[in-house]
């Protein structure tokens, strides 16, 4: 679907032809360390994407019904909330809050010819079973995802599990991953909206050089109004997000698992 853009020599080329020369040999050498032990999903090119997520080059009008978070526009959705994730000095992820479901949406630089999701995968499972969760790979309505039970500390102290689904889909040079929570999480077919709120996001990878995984950093909308969470105002009629949308808010952050 995208055509293969002649290697200008440029640094970001060598740096992509270098991780995508040792990927290819990893995967040559199989898990145990034989050629050909058994086939892999990782480091597979980037899936046609007819339905979305897209990027910013396939849509004339990214801002109509969508918010402009610079590196990604986030569908409006009647009687949603929208929070931010932020890392040190930088927005990282953004989180969509729908009544009693959420999905938190975060997009990442990747190489040219590859997609990272099945790699990703291979580490969210990783990390989370050595917590001492449950992990299990199916294939979704947005492709192969991970759905979770992840090791949680209860209010009263004592210990639970929270459920989660890990989705992802990659772009061209980019990846988008959303963790639904809540109820989308526990009854997966009641997350629909959510799903096609991922879907109609729309990526800005930007032309500048970026390393693999290194997160698209947002931004704020020129007229939103940071609320800490927990805190109400009154008075929201000046804001676009207002009028079932909500405000921006800081929310919890989900840690990233690598």
């Amino acid at each position: 679907m995208f055509g293969r853009r002649k290697n200008s020599g440029s640094a970001e080329d060598k740096a992509d032809e270098t991780r995508e020369a040792e990927q290819v040999a990893d995967e040559l050498e199989g898990t145990d360390g034989a050629a050909g032990s058994g086939p892999r999903r990782s480091n597979l090119p980037p899936a046609p994407r007819p339905d979305g997520p897209w990027d910013i080059s396939e849509v004339s009008l990214p801002g109509e019904g969508r918010v402009d978070l610079g590196g990604i526009f986030v569908p409006g959705v009647e009687g949603m909330e929208l929070r931010v994730e932020v890392a040190g000095d930088a927005i990282v992820a953004a989180t969509v809050v729908l009544r009693d479901s959420a999905v938190q949406l975060q997009a990442f630089a990747a190489p040219k010819k590859q997609g990272i999701w099945g790699e990703v995968r291979e580490e969210i499972a990783s990390g989370i079973t050595q917590q001492g969760g449950v992990i299990d790979e199916v294939e979704g309505p947005l492709g192969w995802e991970l759905r979770a039970q992840v090791p949680v500390q209860l209010p009263d102290g004592t210990n639970g599990v929270q459920l989660v689904r890990f989705i992802g889909v990659d772009g061209p040079r980019w990846f988008l991953r959303g963790v639904i929570s809540g109820q989308g999480a526990v009854q997966p077919e009641a997350a629909g909206l959510l799903e096609t709120i991922f879907r109609d996001t729309v990526v800005v990878r930007g032309d500048g050089p970026m390393a693999p995984r290194d997160p698209i950093v947002l931004k704020l909308p020129n007229d939103a109004q940071m609320v800490p969470e927990g805190v109400q105002q009154e008075d929201q009629e000046s804001s676009k997000f207002s009028g079932g949308m909500g405000q921006l808010q800081r929310g919890p952050e989900i840690t990233e698992i690598r």
